[in-house]
């Protein structure tokens, strides 16, 4: 089992940035990639962002791509999300996941995440 807990969300303006964190525990020996999903009001949840937990190696939706950054620091078994440029519609709950992904076409799908954090409310607006 891995526990995630997120935190970082909160109100910011548009244009601003703003970094959430994940805490993971447990068996983090059992997963090899960790990402970031949002979900708007009366939207389903989407990908925004993944990190192999090993290499460091990225990938990112379009929508957030030169805006979002990724990073983990596995000594303290946290990964982060760096926002800048904020839109309002970034405006979302944003979730932490932890899974074992190993096709870069798959790292955008939810299924192959197994665990999830309880998310973090971002809102951009002014």
């Amino acid at each position: 089992q891995v526990q995630l807990v997120e935190s970082g969300g909160e109100l910011v303006q548009p244009g601003g940035s703003l970094r959430l964190s994940c805490a993971s525990s447990g068996s983090i020996f059992s997963i090899n990639a960790m990402g970031w999903f949002r979900q708007a009001p009366g939207k389903e949840r989407e990908f925004v962002t993944a990190i192999t937990w090993s290499g460091g190696r990225t990938h990112y939706s379009d929508s957030v791509k030169g805006r979002f950054t990724i990073s983990r620091d596995n000594a303290k078994n946290t990964l982060y999300l760096q926002m800048n440029s904020l839109k309002p519609e970034d405006t979302a709950v944003y979730y932490c996941a932890a899974g074992t992904v190993y096709y870069a076409s798959d790292y955008s799908a939810q299924s192959k995440y197994d665990y999830w954090g309880q998310g973090t409310q971002v809102t951009v607006s002014s």
